[in-house]
């Protein structure tokens, strides 16, 4: 289970709001691609606020999923799934990270328990929802984010830089 912003592509305080404002990371592509080959199902779990504060619509959220579908296609990997919160953190919902609803919706979709499933992402919600649901929590340390990559790591996360280091690591086990 894959964290989009951050961690696939581009992160960007003033939000995604557009398919012309996806912009994949460095190696993030191949590395979802060669996850894929080894046998991993991938599945991204994404807060998107955005949705909820009217910076943009469901139909526009699809348009940029369908880019990034595109792009890790173009990459020889696929996307099993797209689960999102499109709630403000005020609305209280149990699927937004940190709480663990959108994780536990896809282990009952999938029909897999998470135990030892890992979860990646780049800020402590997403480790927090991985611990708060039983999954193997991963954090992609982004620049500026050492202070947050040390709490990672005294919630029980493996801290890497990038998606692609993290998935060598996947992948060597």
């Amino acid at each position: 289970m894959l964290d989009r912003d951050g961690v696939i592509n581009e992160d960007s305080d003033d939000y995604i709001k557009s398919p012309d404002e996806w912009r994949p990371l460095p190696g993030s592509l191949e590395a979802i691609a060669r996850l894929g080959r080894a046998g991993f199902d991938i599945v991204v779990a994404t807060n998107q606020s955005g949705v909820g504060r009217g910076l943009f619509s469901a139909e526009t959220l699809d348009a940029i999923h369908a880019r990034m579908r595109d792009a890790v296609a173009a990459a020889g990997g696929e996307i099993k799934g797209i689960y999102v919160c499109p709630h403000r953190p005020e609305d209280d919902c149990t699927c937004r990270k940190p709480r663990p609803g959108l994780l536990e919706r896809i282990a009952r979709d999938f029909g897999r328990p998470l135990d030892g499933v890992p979860f990646i992402g780049d800020k402590l919600s997403d480790v927090e929802a991985a611990v708060a649901a039983g999954a193997r929590p991963v954090f992609v340390a982004t620049p500026g984010r050492a202070a947050d990559a040390e709490r990672a790591r005294a919630l029980g996360a493996a801290v890497y830089a990038t998606l692609a280091e993290a998935v060598d690591a996947l992948l060597a086990e």
